[in-house]
């Protein structure tokens, strides 16, 4: 059965649970907050201050954590009726999320800061500060639902809608961790329109607020500058496959695997055809580029698996998703003791890179998740491994 996480067994009387609601000032997580309230529980808000320097306001749809989102949060805790709190976790927001983004991408390596930010923050400082005051449960707007069996497991699946379903930034949290998290819009078939409108009939004014996108620390979406402003610029070689300077660029951080566009290349290729990121290796801060096809994947390492229930036995055919708005994928994948997890593609897979997250499924339920190492690439039945091992 489908259920609030941390709900007593379904033959037991219904009680209201105590439940922090992390308000961001958007319209999620006010109208799931609203939700919560309604069904009965004891709700509180909080907004997270993030931001080392708050006052710097969002611009459109881009950033979040603002001065502005927090009085937007307090103004739809007001309307609701519950009670309202900023907690400052601006300094542990740094350390797990931002110098991680910064210290990844310095490595070669592609992070995924939304994901690190759950499993960091909202799923453990913010859940280990919730259950020390006596809460039961976290509440969130993600799109995503906990499924409660009879044996009072818990399981984590895609949202009723795959067009809003963000159970693959939510795939590194573990079973204890669901026991305590809610979220009241996961279930809900509705368009973004629709929740829109039902906050409009709470009478809530984010219910026209833009969305944030793109990574909220970063609020005008300049991810180049804002790692060049940290770490420098440090010019290097651009090659293509066979060694040849091709071009230079000023940060091999500048790049990811898969990429097109800015490459800044002055010779074309003999074939006339685009070139692609095929490689980036920080040791000699050289960048490598080829055709499209020597992108094609067949297989990958991952570390630091992390499973929302028991860990899967043996080798087991599921999907996978690797970006958080891409598609599924047919895969076998097998953990190799509790650190690592081998991973083969049915069909080869393209723009997979170190860093990056690997979640599993089977059907609509989350089995897991792991950190990209390394991947197998094949090009005219020829394997070879990339690596670019993550910490």
């Amino acid at each position: 059965m489908t259920d609030f996480p941390g709900a007593p067994d379904s033959k037991a009387p219904r009680r209201g649970l105590r439940v922090l609601a992390a308000m961001s000032g958007g319209v999620d997580s006010a109208v799931a907050a609203a939700r919560a309230a309604e069904a009965g529980h004891d709700v509180t808000g909080v907004h997270l201050a993030l931001s080392a320097n708050p006052q710097s306001f969002r611009t459109g749809a881009r950033g979040c954590c603002t001065i502005e989102d927090s009085r937007d949060a307090r103004r739809a805790a007001d309307v609701i009726g519950i009670p309202f709190y900023c907690w400052d976790l601006a300094e542990r927001f740094r350390e797990d999320v931002v110098e991680d983004f910064v210290a990844e991408y310095e490595a070669g390596r592609t992070p995924n800061p939304c994901l690190r930010c759950n499993e960091k923050i909202k799923f453990a400082a913010l859940l280990d500060k919730a259950l020390a005051l006596g809460f039961d449960a976290v509440c969130t707007g993600h799109y995503a639902t906990v499924v409660v069996n009879e044996d009072g497991t818990r399981e984590l699946h895609r949202a009723s809608d795959m067009a809003k379903d963000q159970s693959y930034v939510l795939g590194v949290l573990d079973e204890k961790q669901l026991a305590h998290a809610m979220f009241p819009l996961g279930d809900t078939i509705t368009t973004k329109d629709e929740i829109r409108a039902e906050a409009e009939r709470r009478g809530l004014a984010v219910a026209k607020k833009p969305d944030s996108h793109d990574i909220c620390f970063i609020a005008d979406g300049d991810t180049q500058g804002f790692l060049a402003k940290r770490l420098g610029k440090a010019e290097g070689d651009i090659v293509d496959e066979s060694g040849t300077k091709v071009g230079t660029h000023e940060g091999a951080y500048g790049f990811t695997i898969g990429q097109r566009k800015g490459l800044r290349i002055g010779h074309p290729a003999p074939d006339g055809k685009p070139r692609y990121v095929l490689d980036i290796s920080p040791v000699n801060n050289t960048v490598t580029v080829g055709p499209v096809e020597a992108l094609d994947v067949i297989a990958l390492t991952a570390i630091k698996p992390r499973w929302c229930g028991v860990a899967p036995a043996g080798e087991g055919t599921y999907t996978a998703q690797l970006r958080a708005h891409g598609g599924e994928t047919a895969v076998t994948a097998e953990p190799v003791g509790d650190a690592e997890l081998r991973v083969r593609f049915t069909e080869p897979v393209r723009g997979v890179a170190p860093g990056q997250a690997i979640v599993l499924y089977d059907g609509t339920r989350v089995v897991g998740s792991a950190t990209i190492a390394a991947t197998e690439r094949a090009r005219e039945g020829n394997p070879s491994m990339i690596s670019t091992r993550s910490r």
